[in-house]
């Protein structure tokens, strides 16, 4: 018989009560097991919500997470192993480069991704617009790609702290996303089980992130380097911002296109200085000497992804798929482009059809938005800002609905911010 019951739990929590670390191991434990109901954990998480976890509760609440599954073993390879995660943005394509990147430094990286989700993008979505990539692995195929190629980008297996799927699942029905430290944990639990040495966070704050405010974003980022850290894993966060989409494309084949332009030396500067950022952190976490700026433009990333996509049955250079429609949205007014809302252009290439409003939506793989322009660029009435791609025509009119404000054009040059924020570890 448990000494707990659910309802007490939950009204300990409601009444701004510490729940002790026992208290947490069968609540975590019982709801894996069924023995507590979906609405239950709903409610603990509105608690949660409101009443927030303290620093001890979160540590307990990550442990008793990644306790639901198992933990990845990499003892078996002769790479230091290092990952990265971002907390999701509009355009954010640097997975795709990165990994491969780290991997011709010299180091192995599992990088577990997700799907998209409203106006966030899903590196799987992405690579899954290259004819014959497949997303699923076993463990020993992904050993077997990070001891031959140093990169596997691929789904997580259901084994890996399972508690938080059914966890989020219910958070995202009930407004309980946003909750700091629910965030912290579902990330960081999954990220611990992964079992990597090293792990380079990249937290964003703006109109197109989860955290709409840099404090905020953090608060999160300093729980999550505390947990890690505390877990044994070298952790560091970068403070990014996401009030602009990052790079020049939104949706999924166009920002593999981008990928590869990066890959071979090109592509829009924010994306090359964001990725070799975050490839310094993690080179420098990893131990490596290597310069991640001079394998990036001597061509090794590019061999690295050739071979990265190949073994994963990927055409490396078949065609990618291209839109049966495109549209353009254009300048109302002569002047200067002062802002491009990173929130606004995400929900537009989702209703476009480059995301999904349901797990088990269908995403197009060619659908999605061309930034043909950037804040502080000049332009005439009728200039085109944006290109619109979809296979479904009719879908143009509720993007555009979508974009209404989403770039604003005034008399001034807006104030350059930095990418990269604030370095937290």
């Amino acid at each position: 018989m448990s000494p707990y019951t659910a309802v007490e739990l939950i009204r300990a929590k409601r009444d701004g009560r510490p729940l002790d670390d026992a208290a947490i191991e069968w609540l975590i434990s019982a709801f894996t097991n069924g023995e507590v109901a979906d609405e239950q954990m709903a409610a603990m998480a509105m608690a949660i919500f409101f009443r927030g976890l303290d620093d001890r509760e979160l540590a307990c609440w990550t442990r008793a997470m990644i306790a639901t599954g198992s933990r990845m073993d990499f003892s078996s390879l002769t790479r230091p192993t290092v990952d990265k995660h971002s907390t999701g943005g509009v355009g954010d394509k640097i997975t795709l480069p990165l990994a491969p990147l780290l991997a011709a430094c010299g180091a192995a990286v599992p990088q577990l991704s997700g799907r998209g989700l409203g106006h966030t993008g899903g590196t799987l979505d992405k690579l899954e617009s290259i004819p014959g990539w497949r997303a699923q692995l076993s463990t020993a195929q992904l050993l077997a790609q990070l001891d031959d190629v140093g990169a596997v980008i691929c789904a997580a297996g259901s084994g890996l702290a399972p508690a938080d799927k059914r966890l989020y699942a219910l958070r995202d029905v009930t407004g309980t996303v946003e909750s700091i430290p629910l965030i912290a944990s579902s990330i960081m639990s999954k990220k611990i089980a992964e079992g990597a040495d090293a792990l380079v966070l990249d937290v964003k704050a703006g109109s197109g992130a989860f955290m709409k405010n840099l404090e905020d974003a953090r608060q999160l980022a300093t729980r999550m380097v505390e947990l890690g850290s505390a877990a044994g894993v070298r952790t560091v966060a970068l403070l990014t911002d996401m009030n602009t989409p990052l790079g020049c494309t939104v949706g999924n084949a166009l920002e593999v296109r981008e990928a590869i332009e990066v890959l071979a030396g090109g592509g829009p500067g924010d994306v090359v200085g964001l990725t070799v950022a975050l490839a310094n952190e993690m080179v420098s976490l990893a131990g490596l000497n290597a310069d991640p700026a001079d394998v990036l433009a001597n061509g090794q990333a590019m061999d690295t992804w050739r071979r990265m996509i190949r073994a994963q049955g990927g055409e490396v250079d078949a065609p990618l798929p291209t839109a049966r429609f495109t549209d353009e949205f254009t300048a109302a007014t002569a002047g200067i482009v002062t802002t491009m809302d990173a929130m606004a252009i995400g929900t537009a290439s989702w209703r476009l059809g480059a995301g999904r409003a349901r797990r088990n939506d269908a995403v197009q793989a060619a659908a999605g938005i061309e930034l043909l322009v950037r804040p502080g660029d000049r332009v005439a009435a009728g200039t085109p800002l944006l290109r619109l791609h979809t296979d479904t025509a009719e879908a143009f009119g509720p993007a555009r609905e979508a974009l209404g404000s989403a770039i604003t054009i005034g008399i001034e040059a807006p104030i350059v911010r930095p990418l990269v924020i604030d370095r937290i570890g």
